[in-house]
């Protein structure tokens, strides 16, 4: 059930700050991420550190924002493309059956400037979630003025995850409870009959997920909900906060300066 978790407990400097203010420079630093051009790798290699330092100040393991910066590998790798199509020199020739596909220094170097984009963005989402509870992330973006409809989505979306998963696990267990064992064989006959079981299962999640739905909606307006959800936290943004944002702004640009005139 914690599965779905990933906020880590702590009292230091970012997870102190107002939540509001750790969204805003997420976002700045994903666009900054995005707006260094290719092959600037000082400009990359800035932003690592600065991430690297951010890191160290949340008192989080760098192994563990590395290891789940991994998951955004399998859709990075739908630009491998970019290696053939990009014009430059020629670099490695490969000849699969009737094609001719040329790897260049600049596709090279597009897809490495790609990937580094996307294990930065990555790696400060992981930041932002390990040391902001999700409530208080939900909190930020009304504080941000995004639709009251979709911030209520994302919090009943988390929130019946966890449902969800029980549901899942439940029903899991009772088709091993009933799925007789042949000598020799796995449970559950062949292929065919898996497939219409697990149909009837997802089936069951909906019609189950949709009742619990309707039942939990009812009980909330019975108690007075209207559409806001509280926390413990007062959102208050302090000095403290506005001198943090400041400076992440300036390193920011100083990070964009440096990407386009190296020489400065």
């Amino acid at each position: 059930m914690q599965s779905f978790e990933r906020y880590q407990t702590g009292n230091s400097f970012l997870h102190r700050l107002a939540p509001r203010v750790k969204v805003v420079m997420t976002a700045l630093f994903i666009l900054s991420a995005l707006l260094i051009p290719d092959g600037a790798w000082t400009a990359f290699l800035l932003s690592l550190m600065m991430l690297l330092v951010l890191i160290r100040i949340a008192a989080a393991p760098i192994g563990m924002a590395f290891k789940r910066s991994l998951v955004i590998l399998p859709f990075t790798l739908t630009a491998f493309s970019v290696l053939f199509v990009t014009p430059g020199a020629p670099l490695i020739v490969l000849h699969p059956g009737p094609w001719t596909l040329t790897m260049t220094d600049a596709g090279v170097i597009r897809f490495a400037s790609i990937l580094a984009r996307s294990l930065l963005a990555v790696k400060i989402a992981i930041l932002l979630t390990a040391t902001t509870p999700f409530p208080d992330l939900l909190h930020a973006f009304r504080h941000l003025h995004l639709p009251r409809t979709l911030v209520s989505i994302l919090a009943f979306m988390y929130r019946y995850l966890f449902v969800l998963g029980d549901e899942a696990t439940r029903l899991m267990r009772a088709r091993q409870a009933r799925s007789a064992r042949l000598p020799g064989r796995s449970g559950g006959a062949n292929l065919m009959w898996r497939g219409k079981v697990a149909g009837g299962m997802a089936g069951q999640l909906f019609l189950r997920s949709l009742e619990r739905g309707e039942r939990v909606h009812q009980a909330m307006l019975a108690r007075g909900y209207r559409g806001h959800i509280y926390t413990l936290n007062p959102h208050v943004v302090t000095r403290r906060d506005w001198l943090f944002a400041a400076a992440g702004v300036f390193l920011l640009l100083l990070i964009q300066l440096i990407a386009r005139f190296p020489l400065l």
